[in-house]
């Protein structure tokens, strides 16, 4: 077992549990919603970024080994 079995999973859940409490911000509105679901938004891209980086680094080290 290598780290990638655990960052790949990780990095995931972490995608769908940001894009989750966006949504929730998004649809509740009110000050919450004004406040935080474009920066959540924002921060699942980010997450999503870090995924694919994870998702590239496994391909590549699975593939040099």
């Amino acid at each position: 077992m290598d780290l990638f079995t655990y960052l790949i999973p990780a990095a995931l859940i972490a995608v769908a549990s940001v894009l989750a409490v966006g949504i929730y911000a998004l649809f509740r509105g009110g000050d919450f919603g004004r406040s935080y679901s474009n920066k959540l938004m924002r921060l699942r891209v980010v997450m999503q970024a870090v995924a694919i980086a994870v998702l590239m680094g496994a391909l590549w080290w699975r593939t040099r080994h």
